[in-house]
């Protein structure tokens, strides 16, 4: 057995991974549970695990500049509708996409995945260009956060670097940008505090309504495995793509006995129906197969946006043997 480090989120969909439940054939795993912004910030600027979650947007990024470290398994094992994504000041008069346009948004990271899946949205479902928002670019809770990759803006598109001191969190709150946008709200966007909403009144709707339109289910996140070993080893993507499948199919499985409520979270059973009702039974589908419209338009967009200097096809992205399964 490999001994291998394996870094990823405490999500259910992973828990079973996490325990043992799941397991990577041929690998003895060393389990780290952590942030996103520390995985993501270790893998991309020091390698630092041997199996990881990845920021779908920085392995694009890395995969069009030819220097990727890792080569990934289409495990999504982070997805969401952005629409929960954009939050501004109550009195900024901001009630619609539109009226964002010549208006200061804060970002913690112009390439994050989510921010390319919201700028998107704002350009093709509301006709938002990024070139008509004034960017605001820093640490949302804590000051001096840089950007992990290199970036080359889309011409037009001006980014304003925030003070040495300064936290977005803090200038929201005092009125210095009127919006946020990224994937986690600051500390200070809680019920209680009315200065603070999401833009769009009910964010859960209009996510239903964009994937009526259009069966996107934003990805997030894939896993990825250190190039080098994948090479050493051409069994083990496959192996790892297994074991994320297993789990997440024991934690679906978990999730659907609805006699005791598995999360502590009231709504759970209307909202699991709700979400076959409208995706189907697959509601979180692994595989580049049923996934491949959603990849294309995000590689798509993150090239318009200018993060990857071309188009990078999808079987780019993950190791060949992961690209089909077999069937029995």
């Amino acid at each position: 057995m490999m001994q291998l480090s394996v870094a990823i989120g405490d999500y259910d969909r992973n828990r079973p991974l996490i325990d043992g439940r799941a397991k990577i054939d041929g690998v003895d795993p060393i389990v780290m549970t952590l942030t996103p912004e520390e995985m993501f910030f270790r893998a991309m600027r020091h390698e630092a695990f041997d199996i990881c979650e990845l920021s779908l947007s920085s392995h694009t990024l890395r995969t069009a500049r030819g220097d990727a470290p890792y080569i990934a398994v289409p495990a999504f094992v982070s997805r969401a509708f952005r629409h929960t994504g954009i939050i501004v000041r109550a009195d900024s008069g901001i009630t619609e996409p539109s009226q964002l346009k010549g208006r200061r948004v804060g970002i913690p990271e112009w390439q994050l995945t989510a921010n390319v899946w919201i700028r998107a949205l704002l350009q093709d479902e509301y006709g938002v260009a990024p070139q008509d928002i004034q960017w605001v670019r820093g640490g949302l809770e804590e000051a001096g956060r840089v950007e992990k990759v290199k970036l080359d803006l889309p011409d037009g598109v001006r980014i304003e670097e925030i003070g040495a001191t300064d936290t977005l969190r803090d200038m929201l709150a005092d009125g210095r940008i009127d919006a946020f946008m990224g994937p986690r709200a600051p500390t200070t966007f809680v019920p209680s505090n009315k200065g603070l909403r999401w833009l769009f009144a009910d964010p859960t709707a209009e996510a239903m309504a964009y994937y009526e339109k259009t069966k996107i289910f934003p990805i997030m996140h894939v896993i990825g495995i250190r190039k080098a070993l994948a090479e050493q080893h051409p069994w083990l993507p496959m192996a790892v793509y297994k074991a994320f499948a297993q789990s997440k199919a024991i934690a679906l499985e978990h999730l659907s006995e609805t006699s005791a409520t598995k999360i502590t979270l009231p709504f759970v059973e209307e909202q699991l129906r709700r979400a076959i009702s409208l995706m189907g039974r697959d509601f979180w589908p692994y595989g580049v197969g049923p996934n491949r419209h959603v990849l294309e338009y995000f590689t798509a967009s993150h090239h318009r946006q200018s993060l990857s200097a071309r188009m990078v096809a999808i079987e780019e992205l993950f190791h060949p043997s992961t690209l089909e399964t077999y069937v029995i």
